[in-house]
């Protein structure tokens, strides 16, 4: 397992690993519109859903990966009127062929949290 270097402390109560990498699989837990301080971002989607996708990066990167390498993505959205945003945003971090995708709408644990997004990502083979 590899651990995000900033975990999320609001969180850390629970019992997950932020990123878990197994062969060439790598599985990120959801990552949340938490900035460095582990706070909402703020109550706009935009924001929330670009902080949402630098902690996915960030997690990607410590694994040895980025979007290019994701297989699958899961989103979890509090309200099914925000697809079409986030499929705009989705489109600035992802490009054809795009990866497997699943996308919900629910409530959310944390208060004020508008989005939460997972990944599967296949490492690159070192040439």
């Amino acid at each position: 397992m590899i651990e995000h270097p900033n975990a999320l402390d609001p969180l850390s109560g629970f019992p997950y690993s932020n990123v878990v990498v197994s062969g060439d699989l790598v599985a990120t837990a959801s990552q949340v519109p938490f900035d460095e301080n582990n706070l909402i971002v703020g109550p706009d989607f935009a924001d929330q859903a670009h902080q949402v996708f630098a902690n996915l990066r960030q997690c990607l990167r410590i694994a040895g990966c980025d979007f290019a390498d994701v297989i699958k993505v899961g989103g979890y959205l509090v309200h099914p009127g925000l697809i079409d945003e986030y499929n705009a945003i989705y489109r600035q971090y992802f490009s054809p062929p795009y990866p497997a995708r699943t996308t919900i709408a629910c409530q959310l644990v944390v208060p004020g949290m508008l989005l939460q997004v997972e990944a599967f990502a296949r490492r690159p083979v070192p040439e």
